[in-house]
């Protein structure tokens, strides 16, 4: 799909917390109630699934979403407070648990939960290409879910001429200019956090109204 000439710059490459949002968005139309009825269909009958199933698989969807959040940021602060160490700070560490521990009681984590990964198994910051950047999934998610929302505004989730700026902007245009300048241009706006809020079920009354 991408229209730049070099590779360095074409595709959906960019900054580490935007890659994965031109992924992350194309999740959100396979368990649309409008996608799920032209291939969700039972495999004896074919029967297409029916709306009150999908209503509670969406929402079985926010079953302990607060905790999966918190381990996930957890993790995403211990990632860069490893990074931030000077290698003499780094070197001086001899017990990783021990780091870990004093890390997230500056957070206040509450006892029963952990970070997702364990520094000793945390490849992606240590062998990933995610160093200092393992946040980026969940500001992926922020752009995901915002992006997606502007669909639901426009009260189709195949709107062409949006659908036509998602194209131009997230999948043809790269490294063509800065991501932020890209979001917008297909967006009309920035990005803000309500949508992802709703979608975990973390409903406000901002988030409502």
């Amino acid at each position: 799909i991408t229209q730049i000439k070099y590779s360095n710059f074409s595709g959906v490459d960019g900054p580490r917390d935007y890659t994965e949002f031109p992924a992350q968005i194309l999740e959100h139309w396979a368990g649309a109630p409008e996608m799920l009825e032209t291939y969700a269909l039972h495999y004896e009958t074919g029967e297409v699934i029916p709306a009150e199933l999908i209503a509670k698989m969406r929402e079985a969807s926010n079953h302990n979403q607060g905790f999966r959040t918190t381990e996930f940021i957890a993790a995403s602060l211990l990632d860069l407070n490893w990074h931030n160490l000077t290698h003499d700070e780094a070197m001086a560490i001899t017990d990783a648990r021990e780091f870990e521990t004093a890390t997230l009681a500056k957070y206040g984590l509450i006892d029963e939960i952990e970070p997702r990964y364990r520094s000793q198994y945390f490849s992606h910051i240590f062998a990933g290409g995610y160093s200092s950047g393992y946040y980026a999934y969940l500001w992926s998610e922020i752009l995901d879910a915002d992006g997606f929302t502007a669909f639901l505004e426009k009260g189709d989730i195949w709107d062409k001429e949006l659908a036509a700026k998602l194209k131009k902007w997230v999948y043809e245009s790269g490294g063509l200019r800065p991501a932020d300048e890209l979001y917008r241009n297909f967006r009309g706006s920035d990005p803000t956090i309500e949508p992802l809020l709703r979608i975990r079920g973390f409903e406000t009354d901002e988030t409502e109204g």
